[in-house]
């Protein structure tokens, strides 16, 4: 299971360098860029040589990832506990999980030629339409808003005072090398905070309009910068920041400690 999680950690981390990679290449206009997603990444996997074989090890890897966060979530390995902040981690660990086995599904459906579901704008934008239909609807979908928000401004924080290092063993590497990692990795966490906090800001948008189009994803947060004043630096900045956080993949993959009971 530990070679599972490890392998999960890398091929999440495959899928954010690809996103990276497309958006750094459109902030420059050189062809093939995009700003896209994660379903959006898979796609040009897709069309790449041996891309099929690819897809099939991303989406073995990820079903890897989904299983450890599963297992965070319900067995608690990391003593979370059941506090209010312990429940909300495991709940978080739980989400993550089934996010990525749907994205594991894609990558499975693409690999065997078969469509695959939408981008993440849409499955956002399916799920706020049918919260809104609900009693209550609009306030649910801004506490989820404001809820992503708190998410991205922690992994920011997170990023600051750099808490993941307890999670990473570096002991065998110099301390320049584990100072570049760390640095490395504190940027890469915090462009992804950035990321959370667009998106919750978008889906408060939703709330506030009472419009599901409002909300977007990975994809519309990378096209929002890119039409901004110094869109092309913003999103070439987002773009190295995703790289980073994919080489923190690896890097977890690498050196994370994991325990499993």
């Amino acid at each position: 299971m530990e070679t599972f999680a490890r392998f999960g950690y890398a091929a999440k981390g495959f899928v954010y360098g690809e996103i990276g990679i497309l958006a750094l290449l459109a902030a420059f206009s050189v062809g093939g860029g995009d700003t896209t997603d994660t379903s959006g990444a898979l796609q040009a996997i897709s069309q790449q040589p041996f891309g099929k074989i690819l897809l099939a090890s991303i989406a073995l890897g990820l079903v890897g990832y989904a299983l450890w966060r599963l297992i965070q979530g319900i067995k608690d390995p990391q003593d979370k506990g059941r506090d209010a902040k312990g429940i909300f981690t495991r709940l978080g660990h739980i989400s993550s999980g089934i996010v990525y086995l749907g994205v594991a599904i894609n990558a499975g459906l693409l690999a065997i030629g078969a469509s695959s579901s939408g981008g993440e704008s849409n499955s956002k934008q399916d799920w706020t339409v049918m919260v809104l239909q609900q009693p209550l609807g609009r306030w649910l979908v801004g506490i989820a808003g404001a809820l992503t928000i708190g998410i991205g401004f922690w992994r920011i924080y997170r990023a600051y005072k750099t808490k993941f290092r307890k999670k990473l063993n570096l002991n065998e590497l110099s301390s320049q090398k584990q100072n570049l990692l760390v640095n490395i990795s504190r940027f890469g966490i915090a462009a992804r905070g950035v990321v959370f906090v667009m998106i919750g800001f978008f889906i408060i948008q939703a709330a506030k309009n009472y419009d599901p189009e409002k909300v977007k994803g990975l994809d519309g947060a990378l096209l929002t910068l890119a039409q901004q004043p110094f869109g092309k630096a913003l999103l070439a900045l987002m773009a190295l920041g995703l790289i980073c956080y994919a080489i923190y993949l690896l890097i977890q993959a690498r050196y994370r400690r994991i325990k499993l009971n």
